[in-house]
């Protein structure tokens, strides 16, 4: 699609479902170029603090948002007869929250995830629960949006990059036109197993970015988690199909370096929190989101077994959060693993 071919966006309605950060950020996007935009908000709190103030304090205060925003807690309302719907909520009740969207979604429905994760009980990502749980629509019409793109920054039109990604070139590029605007530049790309590894397993290896800066390490030991986590998701996106230049990209290295280095990632926050010596429930109950994380160490931990994939940042992660393991002790095993070449075939 060149841009003499241009879809004419005026009239394309869009619902976003989930009001989280992340949610509301994407709306509030989408909104901003003058798009209609419905938003879902599972907290009566949430959709009165958006029509009376113009604002998410619960979720992204400080952010005023536009006005043709409108905010719903009926999903009907928010899910019925539009062009684009989008899927922000937590990996854990995506299929939940998918089967329920898939009764108001008609076959030519664009169906965006904007969630990263992978689902525990069946090793699938967002979109493979969105293949399983909305049969009437057609594979090409459903798509992924990612990449290192903290709600704050975007809501603040601090310039960013994303990739939206779909079996189908033209769902892709019809989405990307939908998505852009002048500071928020959007690639496409038909890998979406690539483009959901990579934001999903991520979140795991900001855990443990967070853990040893948490714990007093310095730059050398971010950078070697950093890179060694890169050839575990590069690895595992092997296994499962992906071409391995998508990790090289934007929401590959470009969303693992953002959220191992950001303070802004809730994930980092908490692998910090823990590397300073706090219990992971203690963490959670201080916050109001999720931390993806969290949950799909558990998931990546059972998928890469499953697979025989070697991940063992991943691993210690996982011995970390549902163990108990010491975070010294978990660094102490990285680090006197048996030595071995740094590249390897995929």
């Amino acid at each position: 699609m060149g841009n003499a071919d241009k879809p004419d966006l005026k009239d394309v309605k869009v619902g976003v479902i989930g009001a989280g950060t992340w949610g509301t950020a994407i709306a509030s996007l989408l909104a901003g170029k003058g798009l209609s935009v419905a938003l879902w908000a599972f907290e009566e709190e949430v959709k009165h603090e958006i029509e009376t103030l113009g604002e998410n304090k619960t979720f992204l205060p400080g952010m005023p948002l536009p006005k043709n925003i409108t905010p719903s807690n009926d999903l009907s309302d928010v899910a019925s007869n539009k062009d684009v719907l989008v899927l922000v909520v937590p990996s854990h009740i995506f299929r939940n929250m998918a089967m329920q969207v898939a009764e108001f979604a008609g076959p030519e429905t664009k169906i965006v995830s904007a969630s990263k994760g992978i689902e525990l009980e069946t090793d699938l990502t967002m979109h493979g629960i969105l293949q399983q749980a909305m049969p009437k629509v057609p594979d090409g019409n459903l798509a992924v949006i990612s990449g290192p793109t903290f709600a704050k920054e975007v809501v603040s039109n601090v310039p960013s990059v994303a990739a939206v990604a779909s079996s189908s070139l033209e769902t892709a590029e019809f989405l990307q036109q939908v998505f852009a605007t002048p500071f928020f530049r959007v690639y496409t790309n038909t890998d979406v197993i690539g483009v959901e590894l990579g934001g999903a397993v991520k979140n795991v290896i900001a855990i443990a970015s967070g853990i040893v800066d948490g714990m007093g390490f310095g730059l050398n030991t971010r950078a070697a988690i950093i890179t060694r986590g890169l050839a575990e998701i590069t690895r595992l996106g092997a296994r499962m199909g992906a071409a391995p230049d998508t990790f090289s990209g934007i929401t590959g290295v470009g969303d693992l370096i953002l959220t191992c280095t950001g303070t802004l990632s809730r994930n980092y926050t908490v692998g910090r929190k823990l590397g300073e010596g706090m219990k992971l429930s203690e963490i959670l109950a201080e916050m109001k989101m999720v931390a993806e994380g969290v949950k799909n160490a558990e998931s990546i931990y059972n998928l890469s077994k499953r697979l025989g994939v070697e991940m063992p940042i991943t691993f210690e992660v996982y011995n970390i959060l549902y163990k108990d393991s010491p975070p010294a002790d978990a660094v102490g095993r990285l680090m006197t693993r048996d030595l071995k070449p740094e590249k390897e075939e995929y």
